[in-house]
């Protein structure tokens, strides 16, 4: 049996013109925007699903939106806002936060599925530092640890097509051990977008009304 182990799921809130911006072309601000929540609710509800843990939703610019106030409602999930920094000081303040072995994911990866956070777990259960889940696009979705690796969080060209290859590159110089389980991808296109369509990722319709964010269309 894999020991127990905490969820995070990283997220923004769905504002229009602020959330999946690069999908604004195809659906609008107001269809990204939606779009994006649907997405951060799957992600929970795969999480939830896997019941290795604490499930916790890390949310920027804060805690206050009113859609992360549904998600407590749904789901039960703990709300968290993100720290300061770049995304590498947001994840290592996550594992530094963690009283557990931790995986952490972003909310934009609709392939991962609860038997890929159980796979993540059980590796970690085996005794290997680290665990991933290497993205198409050179990132990755996953990152798991026993502990937080501060080394693995620093000087990564976050957002290019190098940062699982500049991981692997510091988990060696560290002499770290991990797994890839298997690769997975993210949603940042259009083309994305219609990926998902086309799988039937999402198990309900996405395009609901979001709770009131004062924000324009």
């Amino acid at each position: 049996m894999t020991q127990a182990i905490s969820i995070a799921i990283f997220t923004r809130a769905p504002v229009p013109g602020v959330a999946k911006t690069r999908l604004i072309p195809a659906l609008g601000a107001q269809g990204a925007a939606h779009f994006h929540a649907a997405l951060t609710r799957h992600a929970i509800a795969q999480a939830v699903a896997a019941n290795l843990g604490r499930v916790e939703l890390w949310c920027a610019p804060d805690a206050a939106h009113p859609f992360f106030t549904e998600c407590v409602r749904e789901f039960g999930v703990v709300l968290r806002a993100q720290p300061p920094g770049d995304l590498g000081a947001k994840m290592l303040g996550a594992f530094e936060a963690a009283q557990v072995p931790l995986l952490l994911m972003g909310s934009d990866c609709p392939a991962i599925r609860p038997g890929d956070l159980t796979a993540c777990a059980h590796a970690l259960s085996q005794g290997v530092d680290a665990v991933f889940l290497p993205a198409e696009d050179g990132g990755y979705g996953l990152v798991g640890a026993t502990r937080p690796i501060p080394a693995l969080f620093e000087d990564v060209e976050w957002g290019g097509p190098a940062v699982m290859a500049q991981t692997r590159d510091k988990l060696r110089a560290l002499g770290l051990t991990w797994r890839e389980p298997r690769v997975v991808w993210d949603v940042d296109r259009p083309e994305d977008h219609e990926r998902v369509m086309r799988e039937g990722l999402l198990a309900e319709p996405w395009q609901e009304r979001l709770p009131n964010s004062g924000a324009p269309d």
